[in-house]
Formats: structure tokens, sequence, C-alpha cells
């Protein structure tokens, strides 16, 4: 059983991972903590940004010589590969360290083995101390390398009868102030925000983090499969984020006719038997260096998602309101009978404001 001295550090080590969140793609978020041959913590760091130092070399920076003979505890197994910066092993070896404790062990093939290498060069080595947390805050990351696709988190706001707008279309505001406010949050943790086109429509959205110090902004998307629901002047085309629009490879809606009236990426892709595939945009995000993705779309395309099998998390903001009609949170997602519903877990459950925000993943996910 881990000391608790142990537990502290990797605790505080995985806090530390999570500032790191949306600022990093495509490389994980990490943190560090390391004590002196004492037990005390001389030096702390997390992986700030991609092509940064690491959050280990972060660490042994404020450290200095009081790294020597202590014991470094990493929320990730350090990496053993020379890219825009060095092997993270090699750093703790010639720093003097002693003892490595790490959480979750590092499943990209070209950087793992760094644990082999700290213990040939006669490091003490353990793993598993707080798995599970680390896990949680690196879990977009780590869907991405074991998926071969970006982690999913659909988001949607919904009265507690599950109503996502009345039944005149009006939807401003279902939920409070301060679940928007939390859903900027969530965008500026993720590397893209993703809508379809009836939202695009219907709200004009911008799609872009506000009132987040030091957000990083995402890469807004569309998935207009027809390309004819971004108008020129519409707000996500403005110069706040980048902006990407996914239309049929055969569409030819205004984006393919009028040069120049939208200034954004445009991305053809093919098509499903609804809309665009799904596993075709999550390729065309996954090769752009997108890891984490927050699907705010309306009920079709969290269809859509839901049927193709490439939501991970689910965030759902139920609003103390009764409509009794109008489009419910979720479309078609290919479920006919009961005994085919996806079954989730919840995760948290948190008071938001006046909301109750419940997230939840895939049963056995």
């Amino acid at each position: 059983m881990a000391q608790q001295a142990d537990t502290t550090a990797m605790r505080r080590a995985v806090e530390l991972a999570a500032r790191g969140l949306g600022a990093t793609s495509p490389n994980p978020v990490v943190g560090c903590v390391i004590t002196d041959a004492s037990g005390h913590r001389v030096g702390e760091g997390w992986h700030q940004r991609a092509g940064g130092p690491h959050a280990e070399v972060h660490a042994l920076r404020e450290a200095g010589v009081l790294a020597r003979g202590g014991t470094a505890y990493v929320t990730l197994e350090p990496c053993n590969h020379t890219g825009r910066t060095g092997p993270c092993a090699q750093a703790l070896i010639e720093a003097g360290i002693s003892r490595v404790v790490y959480a979750v062990g590092d499943p990209n093939p070209q950087a793992t083995g760094g644990a082999d290498t700290l213990r040939a060069a006669g490091t003490e080595v353990s793993q598993g101390l707080l798995a599970d947390e680390a896990e949680t805050v690196n879990i977009a990351w780590l869907t991405s390398v074991r998926r071969g696709r970006p982690f999913v988190r659909w988001k949607y706001a919904a009265t507690l009868d599950g109503r996502i707008a009345a039944a005149d279309g009006t939807s401003r505001w279902i939920s409070s102030a301060e679940s928007r406010a939390d859903v900027h949050r969530l965008r500026a943790e993720a590397d893209a925000v993703v809508v379809g086109s009836g939202t695009a429509r219907a709200d004009d959205p911008h799609l872009a983090v506000r009132d987040v110090e030091g957000a990083v902004q995402p890469l807004r998307v569309v998935v207009d499969t027809e390309a004819s629901a971004v108008k020129p002047g519409a707000r996500i085309l403005d110069d706040a984020a980048p902006t990407l629009i996914a239309i049929a490879e055969d569409a030819e809606g205004p984006l393919t006719t009028a040069a120049g009236a939208v200034t954004a990426e445009v991305v053809r892709l093919p098509r499903a038997e609804r809309g665009l595939s799904v596993p075709a945009l999550l390729d065309a995000l996954h090769a752009r260096g997108v890891r984490s993705v927050l699907l705010e779309g309306g009920p079709t395309l969290a269809g859509a998602f839901i049927a193709a099998g490439a939501v991970d998390e689910v965030v759902g903001y139920l609003a103390p309101v009764l409509l009794g009609a109008g489009p419910a949170a979720l479309a078609d997602a290919g479920i006919s009978t009961i005994t085919d519903a996806l079954r989730l877990d919840v995760t948290e459950t948190a008071h938001i404001g006046s909301d109750l925000r419940i997230t939840a993943t895939l049963k056995g996910a």
C-alpha cells in the first residue's frame, strides 16, 4: 500500500496535469512533482503546450540540485523518445532521481519504454498509484492513442422532460447563466467544438471560448453536408478562432460556388446514410492534431455520432423546466428496441446554478 506522502504527491501531480487541458494537443496532459531525498517537495511542473518542455523538465528545473537522490511522481510514464523535446526518462536519470512513481503507462508505441530505461539505469520504478485519477484527467489523449480517433464528449442542455427547445423553436435560455459559463470551460478543454447545419441555421453560433483566462481557442467545426448552412457574415467566420466546414464530396451548395464568400477551411468527406460519415470526420480532425471534441450539435448530429459508436462521454445540463413539446435532445440513433438501449454509468452529478449537470460514460467503456 502506498504511503500517504506518495499519494499526496501524486494527487498534486494530477492537479497540475489538469492545467494543461486544451493546450497540449496532440500531446498528453502530464503533471510531475519532485521530492528531495528527505521527502520534501522541491519541484513541480506540468506540460503547458505542445512543443514546449514536458512536465518532468519543468519540475527538474525548479528542483535543481535538490532532485539528486529524490523521487519523481509523474501522471504518465516518462517518455523514452526524442521528438521536439528530449526523452524525459533520460532527463530524470541525469538529474540523479533515485525513484520514479508513475500512474499510467504510456500506450504510445513511439514513446513507451521509459520505465525500462529507468530501471536499466538503476532507478527504482513503480506504476499504478492513483491510476484512475490520472487516467480521467488524460482521458482525451489516451482515447485518441488507443482508438485512433479523438475523444468525443457530447454536451447538451435540456428541460427536465428532455426538450432542447419549445415547439416554436425558441430555446434561449433553457439552462442557467452558470451552466452556460460552465460550457465555456468545456470548450476551453477541447481541441474542437462541433455543430451541425441545423444549429448553424437556427442559432448562428459563435463557438469561441469566452471568459476563461489563458484559454487556447478550439477549432470550430460545422458539419454542413450540403454546403448551404454557413452564410457569409456568419459569426463562426470571424477571426476569434479557426474554423473548419465539413461538406459532402459531391456538395454543390453556395460554399463551392461563391468564391471567396467563406473565410474558413473546407474539407470534403464521404456521405453516410444520413449526412456525412462520422468516422471520416473524426479521421480528418485527428489528422489535424485534434485529440478531443466537444459535440454541441443538435439532436440529429448527436444521433449520428451515437449511431456510429463515437460518443465517449455525455454531459447533460438538466434545467428545472417543463415544456411538454418541442425537439428532444437526441434524434434517431439507430436504437429501435429497449434491449439495444445504450446504458450509461453516471460518473458525476453537480448543481450548476439552478441546473443539474450529469456526466456519464457508456457502460463498460
